[in-house]
């Protein structure tokens, strides 16, 4: 009889492999998978946004992105993905769905999507120019500043892309990707990167 194994796995924990990758050198992406986070869609039901954009800023302490962009606070962070609906990403169990069902009871639905995604932190010199061979998004920081955020696609996969705290004076991108397309999408993005040369790792932090 077949067995079958029902641990939690990163989606990419086939096609990640951590170290150097491409151009020899300094590199000039790095491409990191962010494993083991939270990520709840809180979507208003219908005529009930103003009392899911209430509920949030009772929650989180901030209100809830109205347009694309980016909202974080001290340990969440809300990312637009639609007229009258937003993710929740954080880590630690506190933002839950199981946390946020009494918060937002009788006004939107909750989807978990925590093992439904994988999320990747683009970072580094050349990272925008390497998105830029991917998305037809203007990345270009008088435009997409930090906070901004956008429901795009990448070689023909829908995702949600967001620009984050800058890191040592470098612009973060955060991407995140069904799981299902996420290896397809990580080969894409290697090979887009290799030019540059790219540092490949995988963190327990949220960027």
């Amino acid at each position: 009889m077949a067995e079958f194994s029902w641990d939690v796995r990163s989606p990419l924990q086939r096609a990640l492999v951590a170290g150097a990758y491409g151009a020899q050198g300094d590199s000039g992406v790095a491409l990191t998978e962010i494993r083991n986070f939270d990520l709840v869609q809180v979507m208003a039901r219908r005529g009930k946004a103003d009392e899911t954009a209430k509920a949030a800023q009772a929650r989180f302490g901030v209100a809830a992105p109205e347009t694309p962009k980016a909202t974080g606070t001290a340990d969440a962070t809300l990312i637009w993905s639609g007229p009258d609906q937003f993710l929740v990403l954080s880590k630690g169990g506190k933002h839950s769905i199981e946390a946020l069902a009494s918060v937002f009871a009788g006004s939107a639905s909750l989807s978990d999507q925590s093992h439904a995604r994988a999320l990747i932190s683009v970072s580094g010199e050349k990272a925008r120019a390497m998105l830029a061979k991917l998305s037809s998004i203007d990345l270009h920081p008088s435009v997409f500043g930090v906070g901004a955020a956008a429901a795009t696609s990448m070689d023909h996969t829908s995702v949600t892309l967001w620009r984050g705290g800058d890191r040592n004076g470098q612009a973060v991108f955060n991407l995140l990707v069904f799981a299902t397309f996420a290896e397809s999408l990580w080969h894409t993005i290697l090979d887009s990167a290799a030019e540059y040369g790219v540092a490949v790792g995988h963190s327990e932090d949220l960027a």
